[in-house]
C-alpha cells in the first residue's frame, strides 16, 4: 500500500487519490455489445450459443430444475443453515420498516392529491459466480423484492451453487437459470420467445456485466437497472483510539473482493498508520485469497491527515461503498457523513457484517456515485404513482391559476381543457 501524507501533497495530487482505476469501457463495449445485438434478435439460440461458449453450458436447459432446487440443502451443513436463516430473519426486519407511507392531502379546497406505491412486477437478479459464487447477494436482492410484492423474480447465476439454490428454496424462488455475464443480462434484459423479459435488473458483476447492464438501460428494448457499479470498496476514517488489528483485517476482507477492490486507511495517527501496514502484511500471508489482495492491495492507500475534520473531508469527496469510523466518538461523526454507500461506527463493526447478516443491503454504490445514488432498498423494486381528484368546487377554486399559466406557456389547449369545465 502506498503511504500518502495529505499535508504534503498539491491539489491536482489530492484529485488523483480521489480517483478510481480507469475502465476501458470502449474495450469493454466491444466486446458486450455484439453479444447482447445477437440475444435482442435471435433469441434463445444465441442465449445458449454464449452460454455455451462462456459459462460451460453442456447441453440446452438454462433453467434450474426444481428438484435440484429441492435437494440442494442435503449438501448444506447444519450450522450454515442456520446462519443463512437468521441472516434472512435481520434483513427482513430490516427491510420491512423500509415502507414508504401513502399518503392523501387536500391541497385547497375541493383538490385531493395523494400518493400510491407499486411493486416493479417482472425483476431479474444477477447472482455472480465466479471466483465467489456470492449467495448472500441472493438474499440482499430476493427478500426486499419478495417484501414489496414483484410477482415475478427471475434469478440467473452462472453454475448455481448448492448455496444459491438453498436460498432459492428459502426464498420461493423458483425461475433460476444457469447463465452469467452478458448473456445474462441480455436474457433478463429482452427475453426471449420462450422467457418473458424483466423490467428492472438488480446485481453486481464484473465489467462486462457492468457494461452490458449500462447497454439495455439505455436501450428502448432494454430495461431499467439498479445503479451503475465498478470495483467494491472500503474506507476507514480512524484515530489513536483504533484497533491496528481490526483496521487491517477490514481492509483484507475488501481486497480479496477482487484484484481491482480500492481500499483506504486515513488516520490522524502516524504510528498507526505503520502498524496497519504491519498488521496486513501478517495477516496476508495465510489468506486462501492471497494472491488477489495483494494485487488490490498494491494500489491500495495509507493517508496521514491533521485532523479528523480532514479525513472527513476527503471521505465525503471520495464517496466510499464502505465508509468504516474507528474512532472515539463514531456516532457524532456520522452526522457529518454526506456521501457513502453504508456506514459501519466504532471498533466492533467490521464490514462483513453488512455483508452477510446484521440486516443492511450489501447492495451498494461504487465508483462515487454514492454522491447520488442509495443502496437497494425497498423503494427500488417499487414505483411511486402520484394521483389527483377535483370535486366542482374544487375545479373552480384551482381554474384560473391553470389557465393564466397555460395560457403564458403558449399552451391554450391546456387552458381550454379548464375553461370548458367551468363553462359548463
Amino acid at each position: 500500500m502506498k503511504k500518502v501524507n495529505l499535508k504534503y501533497i498539491s491539489k491536482d495530487d489530492y484529485q488523483l487519490l480521489l480517483k478510481r482505476p480507469a475502465i476501458d469501457n470502449d474495450k469493454v463495449f466491444e466486446i458486450v455489445k455484439p453479444i447482447l445485438t445477437e440475444i435482442k434478435k435471435d433469441g434463445m439460440n444465441s442465449v445458449i450459443k454464449f452460454a455455451k461458449e462462456f459459462d460451460g453450458l453442456n447441453d440446452s436447459e438454462l433453467r434450474v430444475n426444481q428438484k435440484d432446487i429441492d435437494e440442494s440443502e442435503k449438501t448444506i451443513d447444519s450450522d450454515l443453515k442456520q446462519a443463512i436463516k437468521s441472516a434472512i430473519e435481520n434483513i427482513t426486519k430490516f427491510h420491512y420498516e423500509q415502507s414508504p407511507k401513502e399518503y392523501e392531502i387536500e391541497t385547497m379546497t375541493g383538490v385531493k392529491c395523494g400518493r400510491v406505491y407499486r411493486a416493479i412486477e417482472n425483476v431479474g437478479l444477477y447472482i455472480p459466480g465466479g471466483t465467489a459464487s456470492l449467495f448472500s447477494t441472493l438474499l440482499m436482492l430476493a427478500i426486499p423484492a419478495k417484501i414489496t410484492g414483484c410477482k415475478r423474480i427471475v434469478v440467473c447465476s452462472p453454475k448455481p451453487s448448492n448455496e444459491i439454490l438453498y436460498c432459492a428454496k428459502l426464498l420461493g424462488l423458483d425461475e433460476v437459470y444457469n447463465l452469467g455475464g452478458a448473456q445474462a443480462i441480455g436474457l433478463m434484459a429482452y427475453g426471449t420467445e420462450e422467457i418473458k423479459k424483466v423490467d428492472k435488473v438488480f446485481g453486481p458483476g464484473n465489467q462486462f456485466v457492468t457494461a452490458a447492464k449500462t447497454f439495455v438501460s439505455i436501450d428502448p428494448d432494454g430495461c431499467a437497472i439498479d445503479m451503475p457499479a465498478g470495483p467494491s470498496e472500503v474506507l476507514i476514517i480512524s484515530d489513536e483510539t483504533a484497533n491496528p488489528k481490526y483496521a487491517a483485517a477490514d481492509l483484507l476482507s475488501q481486497a480479496e473482493h477482487g484484484s481491482d477492490s480500492q481500499v483506504i486507511f486515513i488516520s490522524t495517527n502516524q504510528k498507526l498508520i505503520d502498524w496497519v501496514e504491519d498488521e496486513v502484511a501478517s495477516q496476508l500471508i495465510n489468506l486462501p485469497r492471497k494472491e488477489i489482495a495483494e494485487k488490490a492491495l498494491a494500489d491500495g492507500l495509507l493517508i496521514k491527515c491533521d485532523s479528523l475534520e480532514e479525513a472527513i473531508e476527503f471521505s465525503n469527496e471520495y464517496a466510499p461503498e464502505h465508509l468504516i469510523l474507528q474512532t472515539i466518538d463514531a456516532d457524532s461523526i456520522l452526522k457529518q457523513i454526506q456521501n457513502a454507500g453504508s456506514v459501519f461506527l466504532g471498533n466492533y463493526t467490521p464490514e462483513s457484517v453488512g455483508d452477510y447478516s446484521s440486516g443492511t443491503n450489501h447492495s451498494l454504490p461504487t465508483y462515487g456515485y454514492a454522491k447520488t445514488f442509495s443502496g437497494v432498498n425497498l423503494l427500488s423494486f417499487m414505483k411511486g404513482i402520484t394521483y389527483q381528484s377535483l370535486s366542482k368546487e374544487g375545479i373552480i377554486n384551482i381554474g384560473k391559476t391553470v389557465i393564466d399559466m397555460a395560457n403564458a406557456e403558449g399552451l391554450k389547449a391546456h387552458a381550454n381543457a379548464v375553461e370548458v369545465r367551468l363553462n359548463d
